[in-house]
């Protein structure tokens, strides 16, 4: 059997992973090698590695990033335990290939590690752009760190390619959240009420915002217009969820901590949904709020109004469902009235999909199963 680490750090990663992980596990070629790091191993985010196990995973190995603070100093910092901590892994596990998804700095960590070692990598979601976020370097940094590339749609597929790939070795497969949206059985509305314990309302939206990492000291201004705007709202239930362990996410955590608990009849928040509950939440919400990529990638697909905040996702595809607005409270509150809209719902309501038809898993492994890796020696194809 072919040895395959896959690496998660995020709960939101490991969702959209879930189903490739299961596909690996049940594949008589394959031996699935799950190494856990990042933000699964804090207690200030879920401690979500447990949710993994509980799921039914065996974790290969736990990678602490030593991430106690969000400054730029300790996520730097973080960054060189992170590459240790792999380095250590790799060397006890000895897998053949690692599979890595996304940008963020614990995956590109990962993948320094694999690079120096001399393991292939197998990049999924690159050649995306995300211009308010450092992510962005970090995710084309892994990019040419990789061997095999599978994209979301043709346009990053292209810009693989531009950035020297190799055009056999960069896969259109479409997005991999797709998967999980066709492959769960979703809660319905009673049985999602009971398990977040509150009733829904009217009205419901869904929020999920991240501190814009390439701005300075911007996530206490922009996060509190947006809590204007939502305090205008009548009839209308709130569902946060925290953000990531990005620079300055703390303060976002503090602020939707003080909101909810001065606004407990009509807001709730939680460190991490899990993925079947924020999936079924899509379901019943009135619209997505904030500046996360799920936003962007996987609440189309319900053909649901996505207000994307802000600079963060700039420079992504995005679908008919996605409104753009500035991180000021008129902007916002117009964004949420034309979201509201009869007019804008019909707009939205067969809109084609970006980001393929949920066949993600499928082709990866395909690509897995069916190519070689004789060296690890690319050549820079320079565009004609």
């Amino acid at each position: 059997m072919k040895k395959i680490a896959v690496i998660t750090g995020t709960r939101a990663e490991y969702g959209l992973l879930k189903p490739l992980l299961h596909a690996i596990n049940e594949d008589a070629d394959f031996e699935l090698q799950l190494i856990v790091t990042g933000m699964h191993l804090s207690p200030q985010f879920g401690e979500t590695f447990k949710t993994i196990e509980a799921d039914g995973f065996h974790i290969s190995e736990k990678v602490d990033c030593k991430l106690t603070e969000d400054s730029s100093e300790a996520i730097s910092k973080s960054i060189g335990s992170a590459i240790i901590g792999f380095a250590e892994a790799y060397n006890k596990l000895n897998p053949e290939l690692i599979i890595v998804l996304g940008d963020r700095s614990e995956i590109f960590a990962a993948s320094t590690a694999a690079t120096v070692k001399g393991i292939p990598i197998a990049h999924i979601h690159g050649g995306e752009t995300t211009e308010g976020a450092y992510d962005e370097a970090f995710r084309h940094s892994i990019t040419k760190m990789s061997y095999w590339h599978f994209t979301s749609t043709e346009v990053y597929k292209q810009r693989v390619i531009q950035l020297g790939e190799q055009p056999n070795r960069v896969f259109n497969v479409g997005a991999i959240g797709i998967d999980s949206i066709n492959s769960v059985e979703l809660l319905d509305s009673t049985a999602f009420e009971e398990s977040i314990k509150c009733k829904l309302k009217q009205k419901n939206i869904l929020i999920t915002f991240h501190p814009v990492t390439l701005e300075n000291e911007t996530a206490e201004h922009q996060f509190q217009e947006l809590l204007n705007a939502l305090d205008t709202l009548e009839d209308t239930f709130l569902i946060f969820t925290k953000p990531n362990s990005d620079k300055d996410g703390h303060i976002i955590i503090k602020m939707i901590n003080e909101y909810v608990e001065r606004n407990k009849e009509k807001a709730v928040e939680f460190a991490s949904l899990g993925q079947l509950r924020y999936l079924s939440a899509l379901q019943f919400m009135d619209a997505v709020v904030g500046n996360s990529s799920s936003g962007i990638l996987e609440v189309p697909s319900f053909n649901k109004p996505t207000i994307n905040i802000g600079d963060r996702q700039k420079g992504r595809l995005m679908s008919e469902s996605v409104i753009n607005c500035e991180p000021e409270k008129d902007a916002i509150l117009n964004a949420l009235n034309k979201a509201f809209s009869e007019s804008f719902k019909i707009k939205i309501k067969n809109q084609n999909g970006l980001y393929g038809d949920g066949n993600a898993t499928k082709q990866i492994l395909e690509v897995l199963k069916n190519n070689k890796i004789e060296t690890l020696k690319k050549s820079f194809y320079d565009l004609k």
